[in-house]
């Protein structure tokens, strides 16, 4: 069944190494998880049985060029797929929950997010799901690379939705990270198909270069790739988006035709760039990590890190994009220890500080001793706490699995909406108690120009008085029909998120201290991950044996023979250029205009070592941002330093001068 399903519809003789087990567990009936190197089919293992299954095939997917690469796969092959994200309009998406509900599309595609809309969910809940799948799994685990806050919750989901199937899939997880992700789904041991990392057509070298001589190197090491016809298909991975932006020039000047990818463009400059890479009509993509998820070309022949990746996962994901088509593929590693102060830098960036920690547990308080449920807005709360959006969602999921608070729902607190005719013409498309409840949302409604804003609270008083059933799934699913009828324009905002408050005997200082602990402890981890990262580079043994062994593949060689390592090249990374001593009289005098700042802003925020050091080394956060601080000279002027010895060095500065006592804590 399934072998015929392969050959008619997908036009392959054979599976791939590891598909068949997957794709016969899914389609007895069991859960499976799929960990398959990049570009080895993993798409497959939900593709092939959503053509089996009776229901939906749901699929989660962390980022929009994977499910656009994917969907455009399932249409040329002629199975009904679709997607559900915040480019659509509201008409498209309406158009694809309408081929939801008639069964004719098989597989949909949506983001972890989408799962917190609450016209998403009461929408979903009334269809039939067999099948919910994960792609990029390891997200899920706290120990994985790449952890989003918002996966945790998927386990929650699955019940909620009464989804009888989970299919994991994921390129890059380690041991810790698999026994993880089976426990949170129950998913048999057996039922794990890890197919091994090890790629004999890359060839592997790590030959580090002096920072002020690197990007000459990679000229003479592109020149023979690049200027033969046609030239070879080549991502140069760079860590920040100015990086992207000089090299791009530099390898301009030289002759090459070279583009700048980075998170910092608008949408449709980098699919721009993206299709031309494609179609080969740019040959050389200098990238951020922006780049590269979703991308499904079979002949890229060089993959370079200019720059170190930000660790040994994201590493092997890189390289994973290189030569999905079997051949021979370069994969050079020119970064030394330069960078390793920026990386590390990053890392200490999204650990939140005890004030901010303290700010959340306080507001989470007040609100138990009110009504027990906690009603936040996120960017809000983020504002209020000066806490980075994701270390927030985690900071609320250690709260979660605490036992402090428990998420209900979330939902928009604004609903409005334009008519497109009368509103006596709505009303007259339906008889008797539908009549009167259709006439009941108008009723609560406040009316602008135009624009219609929606009440809930004076709804619920109309429910009761004319006896009507005006329950929010209800109004919501209304509304949608509404839309899709063509009747009206829908639009929502203010996300708000609503947990339950568990318990009551809270000592705010001792759950702080613990829960900045928390973060510190992942920040040593991350640290050390990183350093790893570079002892692995540095190995006497072979590269690709190592890299291997990192992800628990013992079959890989001991010695493959084209790693740099084999080659006998054993890599030692250049320490970086001295930078001149720091005292706490120039870390003081640098940070001077941010504390004058703050003592005249109205932030409540006190000059914190962390705050200081912060702003030195570059790096963002909320009150940063609102105080303007890029535009100020000392944003940024020590990003080269390692970030706990500015730290410490801003710690002594503040308590000795006194002056970056900004206004106290409430």
């Amino acid at each position: 069944m399934i072998d015929q399903t392969l050959q008619q519809v997908f036009g392959y003789d054979d599976f791939r190494p590891g598909q068949r087990p997957v794709i016969e567990a899914i389609t007895a009936g069991r859960s499976a998880a799929a960990i398959f190197p990049t570009g080895s089919g993993k798409s497959l293992c939900y593709q092939l049985p959503a053509l089996h299954l009776p229901h939906l095939t749901l699929v989660i997917s962390p980022l929009l060029a994977l499910m656009q690469d994917q969907l455009a796969f399932l249409a040329r092959h002629g199975i009904a797929a679709a997607s559900i994200d915040s480019g659509q309009s509201r008409e498209e998406t309406a158009a694809v929950m309408e081929g939801v509900k008639r069964g004719e599309i098989r597989i949909l595609m949506v983001s972890v997010e989408r799962l917190k809309n609450e016209r998403f969910r009461a929408f979903i809940r009334r269809v039939p799901i067999s099948l919910l799948v994960v792609d990029e799994a390891h997200c899920i685990s706290e120990w994985g690379h790449n952890f989003r806050p918002d996966y945790l919750k998927l386990p929650h989901y699955r019940h909620e939705f009464g989804i009888p199937q989970v299919l994991l899939l994921t390129a890059t997880a380690t041991p810790r990270v698999i026994a993880d992700m089976r426990e949170r789904f129950g998913i048999a041991e057996g039922d794990v198909t890890a197919t091994g990392f090890y790629r004999p057509n890359l060839n592997l070298e790590v030959a580090p270069v002096p920072a002020e001589t690197r990007a000459r190197r990679l000229v003479e090491w592109l020149r023979p790739r690049l200027g033969g016809e046609p030239p070879q298909p080549t991502i140069v991975y760079v860590t920040l988006q100015q990086t992207a932006e000089r090299l791009a020039a530099y390898l301009s000047k030289a002759g090459f035709v070279a583009t700048a990818y980075h998170a910092g463009l608008d949408a449709e400059t980098r699919e721009r760039i993206q299709r031309d890479f494609m179609a080969g009509q740019t040959p050389c993509i200098v990238a951020t990590i922006a780049f590269g998820m979703g991308i499904d070309k079979a002949d890229i022949r060089n993959v370079v890190h200019f720059d170190l990746p930000k660790s040994v996962e994201n590493y092997s994901q890189e390289i994973g994009r290189a030569g999905r088509d079997g051949q021979p593929s370069d994969c050079l590693m020119l970064a030394g220890r330069d960078h390793v102060n920026v990386l590390e830098n990053f890392v200490y960036g999204d650990t939140p500080e005890p004030h901010g920690i303290r700010r959340v547990i306080d507001e989470l308080i007040e609100a138990a001793g009110s009504t027990r449920q906690w009603e936040l807005v996120l960017n809000s709360l983020s504002q209020h706490s000066n806490i980075r959006p994701l270390p927030l969602k985690t900071l609320l999921v250690q709260l979660e699995l605490r036992d402090i608070i428990a998420p209900r729902y979330s939902y928009f607190a604004e609903y409005r909406f334009r008519l497109h005719d009368e509103p006596e013409a709505l009303v007259s498309h339906f008889e008797g108690e539908r009549s009167a409840f259709v006439q009941a949302i108008l009723d609560a409604s406040q009316r602008a120009r135009t624009w219609f804003s929606l009440d809930f609270a004076a709804l619920e008083r109309l429910g009761e008085e004319r006896g009507l059933n005006v329950e929010r799934t209800r109004v919501l699913t209304a509304l949608d029909y509404f839309v899709a009828q063509g009747w009206m324009v829908l639009e929502s905002k203010q996300m708000t998120e609503v947990y339950e408050v568990l318990r009551h005997d809270i000592d705010p200082a001792a759950l702080t201290e613990e829960l900045h602990a928390y973060f510190h402890d992942k920040e040593r981890a991350e640290v050390e991950r990183l350093h790893a990262m570079l002892a692995l580079f540095e190995s006497e043994a072979c590269l690709s044996r190592r890299l291997a062994e990192w992800f628990g593949d013992t079959r890989a060689p001991e010695r493959c023979g084209h790693c740099s390592a084999c080659r006998g090249a054993i890599a030692h990374l250049p320490d970086p250029e001295p930078l001149e001593p720091l005292s706490s009289e120039a870390v003081a005098r640098l940070a001077g205009e941010l504390v004058q700042q703050l003592s005249v802003s109205d932030e409540p925020h006190p000059a914190t070592p962390d705050l200081l050091a912060r702003f030195l080394c570059g790096l963002t956060s909320p009150l940063l941002t609102r105080l303007k601080a890029r535009r100020l000279a000392g944003f940024g002027a020590l990003e080269a330093y390692r970030y706990a010895e500015v730290r410490e060095l801003a710690a002594r500065s503040t308590w000795a001068d006194g002056q970056a006592s900004a206004a106290p804590m409430p």
